[in-house]
């Protein structure tokens, strides 16, 4: 598999991700939004949005792994947040943590939305993911 990730030219230099991915395997794989939940389906970090952060990504990196793919085969995400006045820090924070749990860096494309609610009202962020592998 391979995934070439690009910041290009004229467009700006985001340290979290790159504006672009490439790439050039044969199944693509798209991931539903993962929240805050265990395997069991019980609340992590209720009211805290780094916490859930964290739980996501877990959950994204369980389902990549159920098909034989990592984070290295993602080429995009999308993160929906309930508006909150700490969101950058806090989800740098989760991502943070997650990774260094996860031994990665996430780089593919992001796309963050505000949102005013998800699904369930103790929800502050849900990802979902796109990944393609061989």
């Amino acid at each position: 598999m391979a995934i070439k990730l690009v910041n290009p030219e004229g467009l700006p230099k985001v340290d979290l991700y790159r504006q672009v991915s490439v790439a050039t395997g044969s199944k693509m794989v798209f991931i539903a939004g993962q929240v805050a939940r265990d395997a069991d389906g019980g609340k992590v970090g209720e009211g805290d949005l780094a916490a859930q952060v964290e739980q996501s990504y877990l959950n994204v990196a369980t389902a990549l792994a159920e098909v034989g793919a990592t984070f290295d085969d993602v080429v995009k995400l999308t993160v929906y947040f309930v508006d909150s006045p700490e969101l950058m820090p806090r989800f740098l924070e989760g991502v943070a943590r997650a990774s260094a749990k996860l031994g990665i860096t996430p780089q593919a494309p992001l796309t963050g939305i505000v949102v005013a609610a998800l699904a369930e009202p103790d929800l502050l962020v849900e990802v979902e993911a796109t990944a393609i592998i061989d």
